[in-house]
């Protein structure tokens, strides 16, 4: 399965777009084989330095995209994984499992429906009981859907979906893995530039996530006298599944060209900012802070 998939990424960086990308679009949650091209996880360029050496991670949304990219690193930089993701989702998990075991560590596969908070609760049950415990939780998950119509014609249906997903699971998840969290562990959560400069189509999604900025202040300043640091990254925008799958078709071939650095993000130039966070060696003194991966996009 690896090697089809690096054989067909090199095809396409041979020959895909230059300087862009392909109209296209699918359906959530999406799917990263289907895309063109397909993104960089740092699957050919990631190389570890055992930052995170026997060190243990939970990363939801771990089978594509950034989450892909995380458990990568981690993973080569010595931490065993637990994957959390959508059951639908279960061939891309499969390939990034695939990957954190080339690097010779465990991967834990924890499909779970996260909407549900007990399905929050039993994804960490898996992680730790797989694992043995646990030290860092990514809270990466996360959907949106870019909307042309008004406030007033947002379905209740999709209010639930983007607010359980982006905002109650993370609550859900953090709670059931603070007891598992001991001096020197961290928590990182998934902001967006979205905070920062709100797009009027994805009204809903920019306020979890202006949300989850307060969140990672607020717990930073909790935790922090049982030596836990709670962080979070903002990305911009990042060439992953949920792109094609929310966004329409026409957008996709301008995705990112209005960053200062006019292009979009491949998920592993977001990784690094992860494993900076989470490592006890250079992030010991860093909590409460929201990261910014952005293209040059502000994040204040």
């Amino acid at each position: 399965m690896i090697e089809a998939e690096i054989a067909r990424r090199a095809a396409q960086l041979a020959n895909g777009p230059k300087g862009g990308f392909a109209a296209q679009q699918q359906q959530l949650p999406g799917e990263t084989r289907e895309m063109d091209p397909l993104p960089d996880h740092g699957e050919d360029s990631w190389v570890g330095a055992e930052r995170l050496k026997g060190m243990r991670a939970l990363i939801t949304g771990g089978d594509s995209g950034i989450g892909r990219a995380v458990a990568i690193a981690f993973a080569r930089e010595g931490a065993d994984v637990a994957l959390g993701y959508l059951p639908q989702e279960q061939d891309d998990a499969e390939v990034t499992a695939d990957w954190v075991q080339q690097a010779g560590r465990i991967a834990m596969l924890c499909p779970a429906d996260i909407t549900e908070r007990t399905a929050c609760d039993e994804v960490v049950d898996t992680a730790v009981d797989g694992l043995g415990g646990l030290d860092v939780l990514v809270n990466n998950a996360g959907v949106q859907m870019a909307r042309d119509e008004g406030l007033e014609d947002i379905s209740d249906e999709r209010i639930d979906r983007v607010m359980r997903t982006n905002l109650h699971a993370l609550f859900w998840l953090t709670r059931a893995a603070l007891p598992h969290l001991g001096r020197g562990s961290s928590i990182i959560n998934v902001s967006s530039i979205q905070a920062f400069e709100p797009s009027t189509s994805l009204l809903d999604y920019a306020a979890t996530k202006a949300a989850i900025n307060n969140f990672t202040v607020n717990l930073a300043a909790e935790v922090g006298s049982r030596g836990i640091r709670v962080n979070a990254v903002a990305p911009g925008p990042i060439w992953t599944p949920l792109q094609p799958a929310t966004q329409r078709r026409e957008k996709i071939e301008a995705f990112g060209a209005d960053t200062p650095l006019g292009r979009a993000g491949q998920p592993a130039e977001v990784a690094g900012a992860f494993v900076f966070l989470a490592s006890p060696r250079e992030a010991s003194y860093v909590s409460g802070t929201v990261l910014g991966v952005t293209g040059g996009k502000p994040v204040f």
